[in-house]
């Protein structure tokens, strides 16, 4: 019997073992499988080196539950242990100190496991006492057993085992018997451990007899030896890829394709990743793509191992030169992982081009369900847009694929304005914008579909990558000046004339919540429509953007600012004016001439105001200006409600603004239904 003291520079291993990893303490049977999956994996590669020569047996690996004796035992028949062994790697743990440790580790339960070769101290976290029965490869060897209750105190003897290997036995504690549970065995064996490469058996299967399930005789192996990432690309088959992706997505439709990774320099790296349909709503899971390392589950939470827009793929990434047990700063920080990161978005981006350049037709067909991988990835990868440029497709409302560089050549001769500027014209709505776009269309302009939920980020990216090049919704403005390629022509009409069209148009436009409206006047030809709702670019970007970003609120709460661009050589619009001044200038004019002679008074007053020093000579004149400025505000009102009265019986200039407001989708509800019973009237 050999008693002693586990050699590490604190007494409180143990209490700092269970408190700060408590919160990770399942993964204590990941722990000790792997350490057993490694023990018999050895003991393959001696005897393939001839340095064991006797038989290997059953290579397998048992995790066995007695809910009576409150035991979980995991029993492997690998290279097993002598006493000098377990006095080399279990008997001593090398540390700094425990302020230290204390200090660094306190928040990551895998940090300390892994950076302090912890794994089979992980039983501790749920166990008030662990076994150790061992029978080492080693001729002549003596079997040993290690016995501690969770204090640096530990016993150790020989004693008789018939097999190589070790077993470990857990003496689980009074507040985890849910490790006594073999459902509870079984979820964690499948997590942790359904790709290990050594045989893994927990139990027995299970068959429905006599209304229940019982145990079988057939071991119940919980996990596939050879999972399809090990295998050669040239060996599988569709099937064997589509198979292998419902096993890990079970229920879920087919993928779109998928990349197998295989390479062996300048670092190991294995796995599949699949492109899945994705949704119009982008839904970035934390969990879709696992992270191995040789076979051993490590993680799904791969922020850094992948980048960002590759959160949306699904799959297995192995890579033995990321630790077994790693914490998420540890993963962000690793230069080897990041070189990961950067490799794998230069396979997807070069998967992608292959994809294109083989089969274009094929590869705008899946567009619509790849473009918002493809653009979320532009978005927040440098390097990935580099690539992606090349294949990254536009597409027009009438469902024509361009590349940039084609595109740009396309609209380069009829869509340049006259500072030099490539104008790209783009709808978000082919139906609710069918006016505004069949106009374009006619003046011989392309325009784009950019309807996705991504896209007003990628056009501020386009516009900054992409020389002298401006994108403009085809319905921010009238269809002439969208592409300004000369001066307009200005709207041919006097200040007086320009007073009385905004009174009446301004007077019958509807109120409509956070919207507000201007009033502006083109010369158009005679055969456009009298009037168009436009919507300014900049502004409408704004809003838009203050709904996806935090921080501009400012920009949210503003209303929504649109412009009734009235066409001053429309017939209806001539008409109405012309009958407007007959019918309102005998009362307007004269408040106009008073106006003018009450403004022209108050300059001359506010001259002399300021020439005055003393107060008492300037409160007369301040008191003649307040009454002029009142008369001149009273004269404004009346010529306002002159103007309203005669244009609420207008029922063509009512019909001009709802004809307007119809094409800009903002014709709505009682609104819409006046408008209707107005067309029949005028019928």
């Amino acid at each position: 019997m050999v008693k002693g003291k586990i050699g590490v520079t604190t007494e409180n291993i143990f209490p700092v073992i269970k408190k700060f990893l408590y919160s990770d303490n399942e993964i204590f049977l990941r722990e000790l499988v792997s350490n057993a999956i490694d023990a018999t994996q050895k003991l393959k590669t001696l005897a393939s080196f001839g340095e064991f020569k006797g038989e290997l047996g059953e290579m397998d690996v048992r995790v066995s539950v007695d809910k009576e004796a409150g035991t979980l035992t995991v029993s492997d028949h690998g290279i097993g242990m002598d006493a000098d062994d377990i006095e080399k790697y279990i008997n001593q743990i090398a540390f700094s100190g425990a302020e230290e440790f204390l200090e660094k580790y306190k928040d990551t339960a895998n940090s300390i496991i892994g950076h302090f070769g912890l794994g089979f101290y992980s039983a501790f976290m749920v166990s008030k006492k662990v076994v150790i029965r061992s029978l080492s490869y080693k001729e002549g060897a003596k079997a040993v057993e290690w016995t501690c209750d969770g204090s640096p105190e530990f016993e150790m003897h020989e004693i008789e085992k018939d097999s190589r290997g070790t077993d470990i036995i857990l003496y689980i504690d009074d507040d985890n018997k849910e490790f006594l549970e073999q459902s509870r065995i079984d979820a964690l064996l499948k997590k942790y451990c359904r790709f290990l490469p050594v045989p893994v058996i927990s139990g027995k299967v299970k068959e429905w007899k006599d209304g229940k399930y019982v145990d079988t005789d057939k071991d119940n192996v919980v996990n596939a030896t050879e999972p399809l990432w090990t295998k050669k690309p040239a060996d599988l088959t569709d099937k064997d890829y589509l198979e292998f992706y419902h096993e890990l997505r079970p229920g879920e439709e087919d993928p779109l394709f998928w990349i197998h990774l295989n390479v062996d320099y300048p670092f190991n790296l294995t796995g599949i990743l699949y492109f899945p349909k994705i949704k119009n709503n982008i839904d970035i899971r934390q969990n879709r793509i696992q992270l191995y390392c040789n076979q051993v589950y490590v993680t799904d939470q791969v922020e850094g191992v992948v980048p960002e827009f590759m959160m949306l793929m699904q799959g297995v990434i192995d890579s033995p030169d990321i630790p077994l047990n790693v914490s998420r700063s540890y993963l962000q920080a690793d230069r080897q992982v990041k070189k990961i990161s950067t490799y794998i978005s230069k396979k997807v981006a070069e998967k992608l081009d292959r994809m294109f350049r083989d089969d274009r037709k094929e590869f705008e067909q899946k567009w619509n369900d790849i473009e918002v991988f493809i653009k979320y990835g532009m978005l927040t990868d440098e390097k990935f847009y580099d690539q992606a440029k090349k294949f990254f497709l536009l597409r027009d409302v009438n469902d024509n694929y361009y590349t940039l560089d084609e595109y740009r050549k396309l609209v380069e001769s009829t869509q340049t304005d006259k500072e030099g500027n490539v104008i790209y014209l783009y709808a978000t709505d082919k139906t609710a914008q069918f006016s505004y776009i069949r106009a374009a269309e006619d003046k011989g302009y392309n325009v784009l579909l950019l309807d996705g939920q991504l896209d007003q980020h990628l056009i501020h990216m386009l516009e900054s990558k992409l020389d002298k090049t401006r994108f403009v919704r085809v319905d921010s403005d009238t269809t002439e000046r969208l592409i300004v390629k000369d001066d307009a022509a200005k709207a041919d009409i006097t200040p007086l004339e320009a007073d009385i069209l905004t009174g009446m148009f301004r007077s019958q436009l509807p109120e409509i919540k956070d919207t507000n409206f201007i009033v502006e006047y083109t010369a158009l030809s005679a055969e456009d429509a009298p009037a168009t709702i436009t919507q300014n670019e900049m502004m409408r970007r704004m809003k838009e953007m203050a709904a996806l970003q935090p921080g501009m609120n400012f920009y949210g709460e503003m209303p929504s600012m649109y412009a009734l661009v009235v066409n001053t050589e429309q017939p209806a619009v001539k008409k109405i004016l012309d009958e407007a001044k007959s019918a309102m200038e005998s009362d307007i004019m004269p408040l106009r001439t008073e106006i003018e002679s009450l403004n022209e008074e108050v300059s001359y007053l506010r001259k002399d105001l300021e020439a005055k020093k003393e107060d008492a000579e300037k409160e007369p004149l301040k008191t003649q200006i307040s009454d002029k400025e009142k008369k001149v505000e009273d004269d404004r009102a009346n010529e306002e409600r002159i103007i309203k009265d005669y244009a609420s019986a207008q029922p063509v200039l009512k019909q001009i603004i709802d004809l307007a407001l119809l094409q800009g989708g903002l014709l709505k509800g009682e609104a819409l239904t006046d408008f209707i019973k107005r067309s029949i009237s005028l019928l």
